[in-house]
């Protein structure tokens, strides 16, 4: 094999000279790197939903277009940059798993990472008041007639 030419520009039988990523195995042109990284990108995600959280591509995917195709919470990230995040709740009665894992009756929604911290670090009576707060602040009854 020619040591100057993508090993899948061969495979594919392209015959334009493109130019390689440097310090890449194979070796790949920018195109090829790039599919083979999203590739690979892909195979991960499958694999963590699938040990993390018994969830198959399939099911993620289901979920993912019952939403919209966005955040659950904010309605704003896509998933197009970075997955959203299966949310999942960590203690629920009945189940077994450790806290960091989850099962199909742990799933709640799909969400963006910047929701998910929010979440996790504010709890149901919180989430509330953070509603009134947005919806009825509590200084404009006091200051404001």
């Amino acid at each position: 094999m020619n040591r100057d030419t993508c090993k899948d520009c061969i495979e594919e039988g392209v015959t334009t000279k493109r130019p390689l990523v440097p310090g890449v195995p194979g070796p790949r042109c920018t195109t090829h790197y790039r599919r083979e990284k999203r590739r690979l990108r892909e195979v991960g995600h499958t694999r963590r939903i699938g040990q993390r959280f018994e969830m198959t591509p399939e099911q993620y995917q289901a979920l993912y277009e019952a939403q919209g195709g966005r955040c659950f919470v904010c309605q704003k990230a896509t998933g197009a940059a970075r997955k959203l995040a299966v949310d999942h709740e960590h203690n629920l009665p009945g189940c077994t798993h450790p806290p960091e894992f989850g099962c199909p009756r742990c799933w709640r929604a799909l969400v963006c990472k910047r929701c998910n911290r929010l979440v996790a670090f504010l709890d149901a009576a919180a989430l509330y008041r953070a509603i009134l707060l947005l919806s009825d602040p509590p200084a404009r009854k006091l200051f404001v007639s």
